[in-house]
């Protein structure tokens, strides 16, 4: 079936269309000053499920303080979740650091060029290993994301679910065999370029594009329609009582988070499952098998935080603390300086905020 796709359009000149096209029009992009496979690599796991204009200055701050293998290698993987705060996604930042301490000690600090040593690294799959060896090091392996699968989909017009894992790779081996072996480095990004730019999810700009000649989807009419994506599961909904309590000195209890699953060892207020307790017994309840004591008081407000899988609906609550924290090694009792200095996601900042602005 690829090479049936692939006999729809003369390869030599859509390579020369497109790669001409992105020499003319490409973005100025930081990550695109040199091809240092570590910038490479940051970028590209960054810009995983973020856009452009989000992972710019986040990357900026990341390389400055980060500049090389070494100092991200020895960095508080609590340092580097600072640095991610907002970013979302964070095991992204766990298995960077995580793969970056291998590079130090295997591979003397110098990224793998070699496809196996580089895919056998933690949280560097098929998409993040192709980009690094195409971009940075001028290798001709396919980079297949979302993006690039939107394009082929449609240059190619193929109508198979891109969800599927046999999909996903049919778009590889055609990516493989479209890719300029003389500029892969410019070729990958060109495709991915043209998706972000022009071929678009919704509305693409086809009266502009470089490559519209050799469009199949376009010569029928049906580019909206592809790429065909079966719908996602529906998220969950979970409701939450956020606690902010306070001692006498206006110290508050954050916890830090288990060191997996989602947010793994970020910092948040006290959370608590509303289904997992009821409402009657928040008053004078005990948080965690010690733990701590509290009184509910006062409702601070409402707030709803979307994850890709689940939903977060949080009523937040001041609270009293009774007593002291007993034998709960995860759980700080911090002023409101020492908060800024801790990692939080997303919602808990905006929880942060609000606290501040009312005080």
């Amino acid at each position: 079936m690829n090479d049936e796709k692939l006999q729809s359009i003369d390869i030599l000149t859509f390579r020369r269309d497109l790669v001409e096209w992105y020499k003319n029009n490409k973005r100025d992009l930081p990550w695109r000053q040199d091809q240092d496979p570590y910038k490479v690599w940051v970028s590209e796991v960054m810009l995983q499920q973020t856009k452009v204009d989000t992972v710019i200055p986040y990357f900026n701050r990341f390389i400055n303080k980060f500049p090389t293998i070494e100092a991200l290698a020895e960095a508080d993987e609590q340092e580097v979740l600072k640095e991610w705060e907002g970013l979302g996604y964070y095991s992204r930042a766990r298995n960077l650091q995580h793969a970056v301490r291998e590079v130090a000690t295997t591979y003397k600090g110098q990224v793998p060029n070699d496809p196996d040593e580089l895919g056998a690294l933690k949280g560097v799959g098929p998409y993040t290993k192709g980009a690094i060896l195409s971009i940075a090091y001028n290798q001709p392996e396919p980079a297949v994301d979302g993006n690039v699968m939107r394009v082929l989909s449609r240059v190619l017009k193929i109508e198979d679910d891109i969800t599927q894992q046999r999909t996903k790779k049919q778009f590889e081996a055609c990516a493989r065999k479209l890719i300029d072996p003389q500029d892969p480095s410019s070729f990958n990004q060109a495709v991915m370029e043209l998706g972000a730019l022009i071929c678009t999810p919704k509305s693409p700009t086809c009266l502009l594009c470089p490559v519209q000649a050799h469009c199949q989807a376009f010569a029928v009419g049906v580019e909206e329609e592809l790429p065909i994506k079966k719908k996602a599961k529906k998220q969950k909904k979970i409701a939450y009582v956020v606690l902010l309590v306070a001692d006498e000195q206006g110290n508050y209890i954050i916890e830090k988070r288990k060191d997996s699953g989602l947010l793994a060892n970020l910092w948040q207020f006290p959370m608590v499952p509303i289904e997992e307790i009821g409402w009657n017994h928040l008053e004078n309840w005990v948080y965690g098998e010690f733990g701590f004591r509290v009184s509910l008081g006062k409702k601070q407000g409402e707030l709803r935080h979307i994850f890709s899988h689940l939903i977060w609906q949080l009523e937040i609550y001041e609270a009293r603390l009774i007593g002291e924290i007993v034998g709960e090694q995860r759980l700080q009792l911090v002023n409101k300086e020492e908060l800024a200095t801790y990692p939080f996601p997303v919602p808990h900042q905006k929880i942060m905020k609000t606290l501040f602005a009312n005080e």
